[in-house]
């Protein structure tokens, strides 16, 4: 729907979140594309959907406990650095 409406603002909710790890790459990659020039508004659980965003906030509950880029989340050591362990830890 997003490439049949030229639409200024665009909202992704999990939309990467049944596929696997190549797959998603692909995706994402696409999105990145799509997204250029508009207002992306992207709900995720998978971490690596959302690093590359300018603002990244981050819920519990409902409610917003961080809020920063990627960088800044990790280095403030909060929820998102501790999603971001569990999530790439080797």
């Amino acid at each position: 729907r997003a490439l049949l409406k030229n639409a200024p603002i665009l909202i992704l909710d999990e939309a990467t979140s049944a596929l696997d790890t190549e797959s998603e790459r692909a995706v994402q990659a696409a999105l990145n594309e799509l997204m250029k020039g508009r207002t992306t508004i992207c709900i995720a659980h998978r971490l690596s959907t959302v690093q590359h965003a300018d603002v990244i906030v981050v819920l519990e509950k409902g409610r917003i406990v961080e809020m920063g880029s990627h960088k800044e989340l990790l280095a403030r050591g909060g929820h998102y650095q501790k999603l971001h362990q569990l999530q790439f830890r080797d």
